[in-house]
């Protein structure tokens, strides 16, 4: 497990902007210390501060007013947690260059399981060596330590020297280390400094059981998590993919064209993966690695599982032409990964003479490019529920989500309402006001709808639908649904909701109009 800290993120952040990416190595201007304030407890503090304010004897939670008046000169900027935060999920997608397996370790860190990673890199110290580079490179001031357990990879990083911890180091190293690493509650923390327990190592010697009365068992908890006698669960940013390849470029990329030729060959390389699990790509992710250090993930889903490398490829370039304003090439793309996030059963189809494969493809097609162009909104087909309130009976579904269900496009794109409902139901049925009904559970002689007065010539029903108790409250009412023709020979769908003697009175309201 590796685990970075990002000890001066917040003024990192600011440097960056003031300076440039490459600041550290460039080396950091004549300019005055800079600090992070933020209200807390009624009053301005110090959040955040950089090397330089740290060597002036400035600490975090200090008033900001003692600082200035120990130092006229700081530069002071607000904070902002939600910068923060973003530009740490910036660091982790960045990250994923090295492992998918990356976590947020609290504000101000990383965890990166790189169980089975390493030998791609040289082994552990060559790929510590290579992530702090890269990261200094791009101006972050950040320590890093590898060990086999997340406890004591976070504590060496924030309260060590850093670096790779064997397994026969582990109890030394986390022994040195303050009790403030063991990742307690405050108070717990100042209950062991009041006893004078300073060191991890004061912790270890004695016998636990009087520790867990004393202090509880977060206490031991920590301490087994940190020594790996008790495991801990890491939680991954995002969801692993099925399957993966990358490409390493040696000289970066930027046209779109030279991006889908990558993409393509790149999706060669997993044909045969997922022809040996029987299986086709549902959901991919292309995700580009700028050479500045930013990341873009593009995603683009099928209708039916693919392998086709062609056929991804163009999913992509739809892709790429929808985001062309908001893709950035920069100075190029360095490296490129292919992820499969979902995967579903492949049915081969039988091939003639000329080796195209026969079967009804080109209306897949048409809604995976459309699709990937215009988002999978775009395209939508009915699908028919168990449901008598008509709103509900179907519902719109994206084409792409629901075209592999049914064993024919053409079944699946098929509507069948029935032949006494409207064709066009309104989006919700909207009130009408009725006069002179000639019965009391009769059809009105006129109505009124949107500000159109409208005299009923012929009239059918009523039909009477019932609410549906395992959904509706008890206060839900009954529907009589009238077809109605005006004198203008325009058919109306028309209802009464609630009996003549309730109380409130029923109303009136038009759900469809017919062709």
């Amino acid at each position: 497990m590796l685990a970075l800290h990002f000890r001066y993120l917040p003024t990192d952040r600011i440097a960056r902007k003031l300076w440039g990416l490459s600041w550290r190595s460039k080396g950091r201007p004549d300019h005055p210390p800079i600090i992070c304030a933020g209200r807390r407890d009624n009053a301005l503090r110090l959040v955040a501060i950089d090397e330089v304010a740290q060597t002036c004897s400035l600490k975090r939670g200090q008033g900001l007013a003692e600082a200035r008046a120990m130092y006229p000169d700081i530069d002071v900027f607000d904070e902002d947690e939600r910068a923060d935060f973003a530009l740490l999920e910036a660091i982790a997608d960045w990250c994923d260059r090295y492992t998918p397996l990356v976590a947020l370790d609290g504000k101000d860190g990383l965890f990166l399981d790189i169980t089975g990673c390493t030998h791609l890199f040289g082994g552990e110290e060559a790929m510590l060596r290579d992530v702090l580079a890269r990261l200094f490179q791009m101006g972050f001031y950040v320590r890093g330590s590898i060990s086999s357990t997340p406890g004591l990879s976070s504590a060496i990083s924030r309260f060590g020297a850093g670096g790779v911890i064997t397994r026969e180091d582990m109890s030394a190293a986390l022994g040195a280390l303050p009790v403030h690493a063991l990742r307690l509650d405050e108070k717990a923390v100042a209950s062991l400094l009041k006893l004078g327990l300073k060191r991890v190592a004061n912790l270890m010697s004695m016998p636990r059981a009087p520790l867990a009365r004393r202090f509880g068992a977060q206490l031991l908890m920590r301490l087994d998590q940190a020594l790996g006698t008790n495991e801990e669960a890491i939680s991954p940013r995002r969801p692993v993919a099925s399957l993966s390849a990358e490409r390493r470029l040696g000289e970066p990329i930027q046209t779109e064209e030279d991006i889908l030729g990558m993409t393509a060959e790149i999706a060669s390389s997993l044909k045969l993966s997922l022809e040996n699990r029987g299986a086709g790509g549902k959901v991919f992710e292309l995700v580009l690695f700028r050479v500045d250090g930013r990341v873009f993930r593009i995603s683009a889903g099928a209708s039916r599982p693919l392998r086709d490398p062609k056929r991804i490829s163009g999913l992509f370039s739809e892709r790429l032409n929808a985001i062309h304003d908001d893709l950035d090439a920069g100075f190029g793309f360095e490296l490129l990964r292919l992820n499969v996030l979902q995967h579903d059963v492949f049915d081969d189809l039988q091939a003639d003479f000329s080796g195209e494969e026969r079967g009804e493809t080109s209306l897949a097609d048409f809604i995976d490019r459309v699709s990937a162009r215009f988002g999978a909104g775009c395209l939508q087909v009915y699908q028919h529920r168990q449901s008598h309130i008509p709103e509900r009976a179907e519902i719109f579904l994206p084409a792409i989500a629901t075209l592999e269900r049914q064993p024919q496009c053409s079944e699946t794109l098929q509507f069948l309402p029935r032949a006494d409902r409207p064709l066009r139901l309104l989006r919700s049925p909207e009130p009408v006001e009725a006069f002179a009904a000639l019965v009391p559970d009769g059809p009105p002689q006129q109505f009124r709808w949107r500000h159109v007065l409208h005299t009923v010539t012929r009239a059918e029903g009523p039909e009477r639908i019932a609410p549906e108790w395992w959904i509706d409250d008890e206060n839900a009412k009954e529907r009589d649904y009238f077809r109605l023709e005006s004198e203008l020979g325009r058919l109306f769908w028309v209802f009464r909701l609630g009996r003549y003697g309730d109380d409130p009175p029923p109303t009136w309201r038009i759900h469809g109009v017919f062709a």
